[in-house]
């Protein structure tokens, strides 16, 4: 049983009186592709513990003959434990690169070798891409909307997709915050069918604590919970009102040349800095504080504080970390991204320790709890196979089913699978580009849109984006289609597979889906 966390609750310091559908573009695209070449490394694992390397030249992006679009190469590489791992096992990496210099904008899911399963055809900056749970399905889910206003944060809506990649919902803020102007950082849903949602209201509010003006402006820390069928606000929770803004690590910033100084309305001040909200074993809300250091265990029907782990007025003596002080060591960890509480009470955190750097390197975090003596020590550390590799943004640690773990190493651009004791599996850089968080998921799925299917030079391609069951793909071809036989059939071939010959003068050509048994998935034929 996991430890008592339902701690007395502390006293509040303060107390307070789109985008199109994506499912049409969806509807419209179609795809699965030929593997490229040297996108893998050896599989044979480095005898000295480090990751083996992929090939030297740089692989360029990823293109196909049935869809017009691209994706970004993913070199592998491989760690000690990859000879224990399974590149066939069926968990997809999911990823969401965001710059508009890569080959690709938006949702990518992928295979144990880089390979393509699905590409997001939106073309648009998405963040927090992920499969969740919604009245007992599968779903993905992610956030889209204003991106680049402002550094570190976003206002738009979170999207709901079934597992034909129909939308299904779509959630946004409500209550007293403007509609549309839910964060890009996380969107949780909760098995009670809401959503968690953060956000980032200007207000205006006393800074002279801080070395501001008096009538300064912030962007608070707001945390909503959303029901997602009706969109009602049940809960909503505000930084500025439950902690004292003298505990930021943040500073107010000079004017820069031409501009103004943070804590006004133009630039308002990021205190705070929320970036994800979790609910823990219990029920509380575990709120994640950028700025601060900190997590905060909240009430989740008062709002109050119930403990706060890390920064400069934690409930917990933070081992290893000196005098409780010194962020990016021990258990204390710094400008942190991802903070979870997990059923036997342990906490994960993704500790950027940057920025600014406060340590040499990033690292996943797992601290055990003693609720008895108030103490955190650190159980586990997921360091990265480079010494020097610090995010100074983004990031995030999942915790699998089997014990792995996936880090997602913000804009360091990495994303890594662990052992749970620490060893590296297998890694991949997004090669000059980013992506906010890396999951990895089962996800099974067939898209409502037919197979894409090509014919060139007496060979078919045929590709099935984001179709998660073909195991081959079966050539017909005939006078027409009733009298048409099959041809030929072959195992599939990542995105995209080719199946030849395509008979001279056949009239009617077709390609079938099949899935492990045989059976027919879907039908694709070549555009007129």
């Amino acid at each position: 049983m996991p430890p008592d966390l339902r701690q007395p609750a502390r006293t509040s310091r303060r107390t307070r009186s789109s985008r199109p559908s994506r499912a049409l573009a969806l509807a419209a695209a179609g795809a699965l592709a030929l593997p490229l070449a040297a996108c893998t490394s050896d599989p044979d694992p480095s005898p000295t513990g480090s990751p083996s390397t992929a090939a030297a030249a740089t692989p360029g992006p990823r293109t196909y003959r049935t869809v017009d679009m691209q994706a970004p190469p993913l070199p592998m590489t491989h760690g000690p434990a990859a000879a224990d791992a399974d590149d066939a096992d069926e968990g997809l990496y999911v990823l969401a690169p965001k710059k508009k210099a890569e080959p690709h904008l938006g949702g990518l899911m992928v295979d144990a070798t880089g390979e393509p399963v699905w590409i997001d055809p939106g073309e648009t900056p998405t963040y927090d891409l992920r499969v969740q749970e919604y009245q007992g399905k599968p779903v993905l889910t992610y956030f889209t909307g204003e991106s680049e206003k402002w550094v570190g944060h976003g206002a738009g809506d979170i999207h709901v997709l079934d597992t034909s990649y129909r939308e299904v919902a779509k959630v946004t803020t409500g209550g007293d915050l403007a509609p549309h102007t839910a964060d890009l950082h996380d969107s949780t849903i909760t098995p009670d069918g809401t959503m968690l949602l953060t956000s980032y209201p200007v207000v205006q509010t006393d800074l002279t604590a801080v070395g501001g003006d008096k009538d300064g402006y912030v962007f608070d820390g707001v945390v909503q919970e959303v029901d997602i069928a009706t969109g009602t606000v049940l809960h909503e929770w505000s930084a500025l009102d439950h902690v004292d803004l003298a505990d930021t690590y943040a500073s107010v910033e000079p004017a820069k040349e031409g501009g103004d100084p943070s804590g006004t309305k133009d630039a308002p001040f990021d205190f705070f800095h929320v970036n994800s909200a979790r609910l823990t074993p219990d029920g509380d809300l575990l709120i994640s504080s950028r700025q601060y250091h900190a997590a905060y265990a909240v009430d989740r029907e008062s709002g109050d504080v119930r403990w706060t782990l890390g920064g400069k007025d934690s409930d917990f003596t933070m081992q290893g970390s000196g005098d409780g002080d010194e962020p990016g060591t021990g258990a204390q960890f710094a400008w942190q991204h991802d903070v979870e509480m997990h059923d036997d009470g342990t906490v994960t955190v993704f500790d950027n320790e940057g920025d600014p750097g406060v340590g040499d390197h990033s690292r996943g975090l797992r601290l055990a709890l003693d609720m008895d003596t108030m103490t955190a020590s650190v159980d586990q550390e997921w360091l990265p196979s480079d010494p020097k590799r610090r995010a100074g943004s983004q990031g995030n640690l999942q915790v699998l089913d089997d014990g792995n773990v996936v880090v997602g190493w913000g804009d360091a651009q990495w994303s890594s699978e662990y052992t749970a004791d620490g060893t590296l599996v297998r890694e991949f850089p997004l090669l000059g580009g980013e992506t906010y968080r890396t999951y990895r998921f089962d996800w099974h799925a067939t898209p409502t849109n037919p197979p894409a299917v090509v014919v060139e030079a007496g060979t078919a391609y045929a590709s099935w984006n984001g179709a998660t069951e073909v195991a081959s793909w079966r050539l017909v071809a005939g006078d027409d289609e009733s009298s048409a036989q099959p041809v030929a059939t072959v195992p599939r071939a990542g995105f995209e597979t080719a199946l030849a010959p395509v008979p001279d003068g056949a009239a009617y050509v077709a390609v079938e889906a099949l899935d492990a048994d045989g059976k027919v998935l879907g039908t694709g034929t070549p555009a007129a």
